[in-house]
């Protein structure tokens, strides 16, 4: 690295197992950017399920394509909020100083300074969001909006059901459900119900004292982010034609569980049940409708707790007790 080559702190993954093990807080160079990308100064970023799946390594076959005894992109993070540093020769909608709130994909992780993403994969932020809620908007916002809104289809009067009502994706899709005119139904533990509740729930359901597969109602859509049932019992609830989303992006309960029960339940169908993927596609269309939720406050992102930068660890630590509401953050 020249002696002159601007430098930035970023957590650095070493290998597979516990957070506080294999993550820690390094200076490493600022990454460079390509004609059509921008370089983001990251003011808020935030946890999502592939990241702590490839920080424990856990299930083992994930290490066949990030790296046998080390992951080859060694920054974890895809959300990211904050200020344009530079932009490409070839991009001309975004200027330096513009507030942005997006994602780099694959390309370069998020717990750290700065990133680099497709000028694509990003829009302006809006200016009563804070930077805290505009990232950790982003892949749970995208997840639950192509769920709710092209997945499955609702519209007024579609009967949803919300298993882990409480967590990142659930506490989006029932906003997102409810706008697009369903009567939703969440699931979640005691400590959570006024919360879901609060997000616009028409029922609750306390899965600390009832299960919900044993009930009578039939719903349209059911989306599982939690898979704590084999999902041909969960898809004993759903009406004729009833769709079943098992959302391993919003998964909560561990990956060994649920990556598993994803297969059988997109392989096997049951009957006239549609079984169907969340895919959250990144794009500047997808992005500008996430965005206009946001800024006209019929979505409110949810965060349970924020960490400074160089506490990542204890922040993937917290994802793996499965047990926050909504969304856990990381500052920059």
């Amino acid at each position: 690295m020249p002696a002159n080559a601007p430098t930035m702190r970023a957590i650095i993954q070493d290998g597979y197992g516990a957070p506080e093990r294999v993550l820690r807080l390094d200076e490493i160079p600022v990454p460079s950017i390509g004609a059509d990308d921008v370089l983001i100064r990251i003011r808020a970023t935030s946890v999502n399920t592939p990241d702590w799946a490839v920080v424990t390594g856990v299930p083992y076959v994930l290490r066949l394509g990030f790296g046998l005894r080390r992951p080859r992109s060694p920054i974890r993070g895809s959300d990211v909020a904050g200020v344009v540093e530079a932009v490409g020769a070839r991009v001309s909608d975004l200027a330096p100083g513009d507030e942005v709130l997006g994602s780099t994909g694959a390309r370069t992780g998020t717990f750290a300074q700065y990133a680099v993403t497709p000028a694509a994969w990003v829009v302006k932020k809006p200016a009563g969001l804070s930077f805290t809620d505009a990232a950790a908007s982003v892949m749970a916002g995208l997840a639950a909006l192509v769920a709710m809104r092209d997945v499955a289809q609702v519209g007024a009067g579609t009967r949803v059901l919300i298993n882990g009502a409480s967590g990142g994706v659930g506490t989006m899709a029932v906003q997102i459900a409810k706008m697009l005119g369903g009567e939703v139904t969440g699931v979640c533990g005691a400590e959570h119900v006024e919360l879901v509740r609060s997000l616009g729930a028409d029922h609750v359901i306390d899965y600390t004292k009832e299960d919900f597969t044993r009930g009578d109602q039939r719903f349209d859509v059911i989306l599982d982010n939690v898979l704590n049932h084999p999902p041909k019992v969960t898809a004993r609830l759903l009406a004729p034609d009833g769709v079943l989303i098992p959302n391993s992006i919003g998964y909560t309960g561990g990956l060994l569980a649920g990556l598993p029960r994803t297969a059988r339940a997109v392989l096997l169908g049951f009957g006239s049940t549609r079984v169907r993927l969340v895919s959250p596609t990144v794009n500047r269309e997808n992005l500008d409708a996430l965005r206009k939720l946001l800024e006209s406050g019929e979505v409110r992102v949810v965060i349970d707790r924020t960490y400074p930068l160089d506490q990542a660890a204890s922040a993937v630590t917290q994802m793996l007790h499965h047990h926050a509401s909504g969304k856990i953050a990381i500052t920059a």
